[in-house]
């Protein structure tokens, strides 16, 4: 259809036809990914992440295997936590989401787990809270 010839399009060709259509490829180096749908939380460790910018409009690919979890509401600990003391208990929060938000605003776990609390359980806002 784009031409005969079975050997596709070199690739630096293809980047010059998307850079003069006003297409940005740019891969970003994530330490990891997490997708959170209304049943499960898929999180990649290792994820490859390429961002497309076309004229404006942001594209984002994810590629790597996820681990699953299914979502907790409330009192449920965390399916993959792996702690069998159940530390997850603690109003719903799992041990991995306040090591994250400790490591992120560079604060003890037990001042992490208070925000997590404070703002139930959204990471974006504990960090924010922490890092003000």
């Amino acid at each position: 259809m784009f031409g005969g010839g079975g050997g596709g399009m070199n690739p630096r060709k293809m980047q010059q036809m998307m850079k003069q259509m006003g297409i940005d490829v740019d891969e970003l180096d994530v330490e990891e990914v997490i997708i959170r749908t209304a049943d499960e939380e898929l999180y990649f460790s290792d994820a490859q992440v390429t961002k497309m910018d076309a004229r404006g409009q942001e594209t984002y690919q994810v590629v790597g295997s996820p681990d699953t979890r299914e979502k907790g509401g409330g009192d449920a600990p965390a399916v993959e936590s792996g702690d069998a003391d159940g530390d997850a208990d603690d109003a719903g929060i799992p041990d991995d989401d306040v090591e994250l938000v400790a490591m992120r605003a560079g604060v003890p776990e037990d001042q992490a787990r208070e925000a997590l609390e404070a703002n139930d359980g959204d990471l974006a806002a504990a960090v924010s809270e922490l890092e003000e």
